[in-house]
């Protein structure tokens, strides 16, 4: 039986509705099938919000074929059909949504999430205080938003340009959205998570975060496995090469998990 795909809408806070899109492996009825769920980045100027994520379902179609697994991906606030106006808490909140939705509706016999770029600390904020999560993977993941809230009225614009921020009114309490880049941090996301499996994959060649930061979390957590794509830039979503660690940590962690059981 071959994977099937669906695209649905789920409720996060702020009355946003996500549009996430779940592929199911053609095994979907064994009781030991594991969930996934894929976080993107934040917009680019070449890829603006409506399309940002949009590869996605693919990635997550392949996972549910060639590997079995229940795969979601999700589009955050303000991102291809999903409502609302970008905030970092709100993304996390997103994130945290996503993660609800696989333990109720697809009903995995065990979680993990991977997120890229800024959607890679966001998976990484969502999954801490998250104790159905088995493991994480971060993708060219910033180790926090301090840049961003040196200048929030620079990405406030920025976002804006990018279609990720809709409302001229949003947001209504500036100072609280700026407040959120300084309170939610990967590097102390990934040392409350020092018990579950973390995956850092970074390019040396990021031309947007740093390769310092991907050395960071891994040293937070103390046990992660970093693995630098030798020539890679920020966007591996499209390097076979990070595609490739990144399903072969999946199926390891996979096994490992069954034998913990």
């Amino acid at each position: 039986m071959e994977q099937t795909e669906q695209t649905l809408h789920i409720a996060s806070t702020d009355n946003v509705s996500l549009e996430v899109n779940l592929s199911r492996p053609g095994n979907s009825m064994r009781v030991d099938v594991p969930g996934l769920l894929l976080v993107h980045g934040f917009p680019s100027s070449l890829v603006g919000a409506e399309k940002t994520g949009s590869d996605f379902p693919q990635l997550a179609g392949r996972i549910a074929e060639e590997m079995g697994w229940l795969a979601a991906a999700i589009k955050l606030r303000g991102c291809g059909t999903s409502s609302g106006n970008f905030s970092i808490q709100g993304w996390v909140d997103d994130a945290r949504a996503g993660l609800e939705f696989l333990r109720y509706e697809g009903q995995p016999d065990r979680l993990w999430i991977c997120g890229f770029g800024t959607g890679g600390a966001v998976a990484l904020a969502a999954a801490a205080n998250d104790p159905t999560v088995a493991g994480i993977a971060t993708v060219g993941a910033p180790a926090d938003f301090n840049d961003w809230a040196r200048r929030p009225e620079q990405l406030s614009e920025h976002a804006r340009s990018l279609g990720v921020i809709k409302s001229a009114a949003f947001p209504p309490d500036f100072a609280s959205w700026s407040e959120e880049l300084t309170s939610i941090s990967a590097i102390g996301s990934a040392e409350s998570m020092a018990d579950k499996p973390l995956l850092v994959l970074h390019g040396s060649h990021d031309e947007v975060v740093p390769l310092f930061d991907a050395r960071a979390l891994a040293d937070s957590h103390g046990e992660a496995e970093l693995h630098i794509i030798s020539g890679g830039g920020h966007q591996l979503r499209n390097d076979p090469r990070a595609i490739a660690v990144l399903l072969g940590w999946l199926d390891r962690q996979r096994t490992a998990s069954a034998r913990s059981i």
